[in-house]
């Protein structure tokens, strides 16, 4: 249960990059137990308040209790009906003919197959770790605990 509240928390996390940093495109993740990372494509160096405004929003979108939807639907009307939005750097193989659209309201939207707590509030708290910016590959690393 540890990572599936882990990884949920990347979804979570990935809706505060969005709205602080305006990033787009994940280009990797990585879930252990109650540790995550997420990283994404940025084409600057974040500040140190807009990383603590990161956590602070991920924080507050887990307070609320959200509900996190699942919809399943075939490749082609999730394409359709979402754009790019679902999709990440990494490609989903072209055989893959159904997709898990994971959908926290209002926050976040991903294609993706894992499992998922039914609302932010089961996540735990997101607590900082570290991040880092890689100016040479334009990438915002950030790592992150669940504490529950």
């Amino acid at each position: 249960m540890i990572e599936i509240r882990t990884h949920t928390a990347l979804h979570v996390v990935k809706g505060a990059v969005r709205k602080v940093l305006g990033a787009k495109w994940t280009a990797s993740t990585y879930v252990s137990n109650d540790h995550g990372r997420l990283t994404v494509k940025l084409e600057r160096k974040p500040s140190d308040d807009e990383m603590k405004r990161v956590f602070e929003l991920a924080n507050n979108k887990i307070k609320e209790n959200a509900p996190i939807l699942v919809e399943v639907l075939p490749r082609e009307n999730a394409e359709k009906k979402y754009g790019d939005e679902i999709y990440d750097l990494f490609p989903i193989p072209p055989e893959v003919k159904e997709l898990y659209i994971v959908i926290i309201p209002d926050w976040n939207i991903n294609a993706c197959n894992k499992q998922h707590t039914r609302t932010t509030g089961e996540i735990g708290e997101i607590v900082e770790d570290y991040w880092r910016y890689r100016n040479s590959k334009q990438i915002l690393e950030i790592a992150f605990n669940v504490k529950y």
